[in-house]
């Protein structure tokens, strides 16, 4: 604590007791399952909402609410999210059409906000180099109802060899020292050392120099921590910009600022000198200027890191956070960008003949933005069919753990439809369904993974609803619905 006694000074006591009270609660509603302003006006009374300031889909909710323990929360609805990373994409502004990299994922609260906002359209690949973590990730993809997505487990230098400045926008949530979780997470108070947030610093950087090489001139790149480390917030950006003079902060118009934000402090980028001893002389200078935020400042100081932005738990209702937007400059007159390979496509006569009459037997004619019943860009991962979104280039050799919308799994003569499927549809795109009361009994019946009752004599596969968003299949036969919700899932 005495390290942030020095940095903030007078506000140093008003920070300490922001410690004595209760963290906040999060949700985020998903734009891919109807309109957050809609669901929010539904769902006020039910979870206690009120709005997030930076986050026009965010939400504070009582915890006693439970919102993680609700039918919805299985429906792909909401995600938790702490409110502070939801300022992330909301700076980011992520549109329709973009190819989008998630650069550091796991668990998938950005990737699921940044899908919501591309409306379904374009790419969005998710990157996590920690397995159990990628996992956890491509759950959460799948649970949202994602169809453009990309799951991915590998290491950012290896990435940019296979997206050499191919995204238009990037997020790099960058691992930290973790000190503005203190409040909620005590294991990151007991991982904290002084070596740690050196290490943190120096790991970042080469993240920071691999994400640059795939960014596509002109675009433009989120760098966030949830630290209060100057060398891992305002001096690595300073010390990013001096290696990558194609970069700078982007200036946010006062008018276009988001509310709830404080300005970074230009004179905490000087202590990039403990980073790399050759910008202060020496080694020997580096190691002196630790005991000073701004001894190192004078001429390594970037003005333009007043321009990045914190999130401070006692001016905020959030924990610690820190952004910086980054853009990339425009390419010289001439430029090709590097040629991107396809991947190669299932086809197979047989198969897509099963798929075809599968879809045709459970879409209606005009799904409306689903587009399920596309058939091109497919490709069979074991018997596993899937709908690689169009963007997405050749990707053998990476480690892939969703390649794209998972249909089903293709079996002898038939078509079993994926969860995932289930997750991404809406009733209205489908000829069969049922939708269930959330606060009912059936629903609860569902996710046991009990049969259900069918009085409508259905026949064939039918998309199981609550309060009309999709949560998983069922199989009408003969006056039942057999259950097809995951046993992994059930409760």
């Amino acid at each position: 604590m005495a390290k942030m006694q020095q940095l903030l000074g007078a506000e140093y006591d008003e920070f300490i007791r922001s410690y004595d009270t209760e963290r906040v609660q999060g949700l985020r509603f998903n734009g891919l399952k109807g309109n957050p302003a809609q669901m929010y006006e539904k769902n006020r009374e039910r979870f206690d909402l009120t709005p997030v300031p930076w986050c026009r889909e965010g939400f504070y909710y009582r915890q006693e609410t439970r919102p993680g323990r609700h039918p919805f929360h299985e429906a792909g609805v909401y995600y938790i999210q702490e409110p502070s990373a939801m300022a992330v994409v909301s700076l980011l502004d992520p549109q329709p059409g973009e190819r989008v990299l998630d650069l550091c994922a796991a668990p998938g609260g950005k990737t699921t906000h940044i899908a919501s906002r591309l409306c379904g359209q374009g790419l969005l690949v998710s990157n996590e180099i920690h397995p159990a973590r990628a996992k956890i990730l491509s759950q959460n993809v799948e649970r949202m109802g994602i169809g453009n997505g990309v799951v991915t487990n590998e290491d950012s230098e290896k990435l940019k060899v296979y997206f050499p400045e191919f995204f238009d926008a990037m997020v790099v949530d960058a691992p930290c020292s973790g000190e503005g979780m203190f409040r909620k997470d005590e294991q990151a108070r007991a991982e904290w050392s002084e070596t740690n947030v050196r290490i943190c610093a120096e790991r970042q950087q080469e993240i920071l120099d691999n994400a640059a090489a795939m960014l596509r001139p002109g675009g433009r790149m989120i760098y966030s921590t949830c630290t209060f480390s100057p060398e891992e917030d305002e001096a690595g950006i300073a010390a990013f910009l001096d290696r990558h003079p194609e970069f700078s902060v982007v200036r946010v118009p006062e008018e276009k600022r988001l509310p709830g934000l404080s300005a970074g402090r230009a004179e905490w980028s000087g202590r990039r000198a403990e980073l790399a001893g050759d910008l202060a002389g020496s080694a020997g200078d580096s190691a002196g200027s630790a005991g000073s935020p701004t001894e190192s400042a004078g001429s390594l100081a970037h003005p333009e890191v007043a321009d990045t932005f914190r999130i401070w738990p006692h001016r905020a209702e959030g924990e610690g956070h820190y952004l910086a937007l980054l853009t990339k400059a425009e390419a010289e007159e001439g430029y090709r960008p590097p040629r991107i390979r396809c991947p190669k496509y299932w086809n197979d006569k047989q198969g897509g003949k099963i798929l075809e009459e599968f879809l045709k037997d459970t879409l209606k004619e005009n799904p409306g933005n689903a587009d399920a019943e596309k058939k091109e860009n497919l490709i069979l991962f074991g018997d596993q069919i899937y709908r690689i979104p169009e963007e997405m280039p050749e990707f053998n050799g990476l480690r892939v753990l969703r390649p794209g919308l998972h249909l089903g799994t293709l079996k002898k003569n038939r078509l079993e439809p994926s969860h995932a499927l289930a997750l991404y549809l809406h009733p209205e795109q489908v000829k069969r369904s049922i939708s269930l009361k959330a606060d009912g009994p059936q629903i609860l019946d569902y996710l046991k993974g009990n049969t259900l009752a069918d009085d409508e004599g259905r026949k064939g596969w039918t998309l199981v609803c609550v309060d009309g968003y999709s949560v998983g299949w069922a199989k009408a036969v003969s006056g039942t619905l057999k259950n097809h919700y995951p046993k992994g899932l059930r409760i």
